[in-house]
């Protein structure tokens, strides 16, 4: 299905992404190299700071709209596998194969360190989708990997097992974000038949993809600005997500939101970055304390 890479440039990153929306649960998983919640990274950039210094895997676990876990560790090194199908960060993994995907995460949360253990599943149900330039003449990229699928997460530590519908994409840039792209916002939406994302990268046009069992189309229309409204912290967010669905805020900080809605047959989940307020000394200082770092190297 899909094989990963590394970065190896001083600002350079790498993520992949994955959620799963199964009634009023939801998860969300990310392994990164060259974390982009790294405030480490951030501050060693001016020194030629390495991605694979500071790879990261997160996961989040939300019930009803309410974080019910969370877990964000960075880590000194990473090794890949298998013929390049599996990138391991600590004692989590990441799995490609025929079928699909495995997600594993075996870490501690923040700031209890309370020992997690969750595994996604994921079955495509629409085609791989084609790596895009978020903005002509920049070396950033989003890949809609696999944006609708049958997604299986368990948690034990949390007693939960759950079927619901799976997206999966991934990001790659060679310099660090906020010194060129200051930002974006994205949402998806699964609807009864297909899945439709809309990308929008700061200051450049948007991406539109539509997902269906038998293509992925790509679209880059002029459209117009989004409703906003402001978190807690001034952060611009979308008033609204999918076709007039209100959101919950899941995540709020000064640079960073995440947001989900549902209602009508549709799923929506989507986020804001700002990577400029990322960078500065207050938000990075904050930063550390959403961080676990682990003193070993992965495994």
């Amino acid at each position: 299905m899909n094989r990963v890479e590394l970065p190896t440039k001083s600002g350079a990153y790498r993520w992949y992404y994955a959620d799963v929306t199964a009634g009023d649960t939801s998860a969300v998983f990310i392994f990164m190299v060259g974390s982009l919640f790294s405030a480490r990274y951030s501050a060693s950039l001016k020194k030629g700071g390495l991605p694979r210094e500071h790879a990261a895997v997160n996961f989040a676990l939300y019930e009803k709209g309410v974080r019910t876990a969370w877990v964000l560790t960075e880590y000194q090194d990473v090794s890949i596998a298998n013929d390049g199908r599996t990138l391991r960060i600590g004692a989590s993994s990441l799995s490609y194969d025929d079928e699909g995907f495995t997600m594993t995460v075996k870490d501690k949360t923040t700031p209890w360190g309370e020992p997690t253990q969750a595994v996604l599943r994921f079955t495509p149900q629409v085609p791989v989708g084609p790596e895009l330039r978020l903005v002509d003449g920049l070396s950033h990229h989003w890949r809609p990997i696999c944006v609708r699928g049958e997604a299986r997460v368990t948690v034990p530590t949390h007693d939960l097992d759950v079927v619901g519908r799976g997206y999966h994409d991934g990001n790659h840039g060679e310099v660090a974000l906020g010194s060129d792209l200051p930002g974006w916002s994205w949402a998806r939406t699964h609807h009864p038949d297909e899945t439709r994302i809309s990308y929008r990268p700061w200051g450049a046009p948007a991406i539109e993809v539509t997902a269906t069992p038998t293509s992925v189309d790509v679209e880059r229309p002029a459209l117009p600005p989004q409703p906003t409204t402001r978190t807690g912290w001034g952060l611009r967010v979308p008033a609204e997500l999918g076709p007039k669905l209100a959101p919950v805020l899941l995540e709020s900080s000064p640079f960073y939101a995440r947001l989900e809605a549902q209602g009508e047959g549709l799923q929506a989940l989507g986020e804001v970055a700002d990577f400029v307020r990322f960078h500065s000394p207050a938000v990075r200082w904050m930063a550390n304390l959403r961080t676990r770092y682990a003193k070993e190297a992965a495994r």
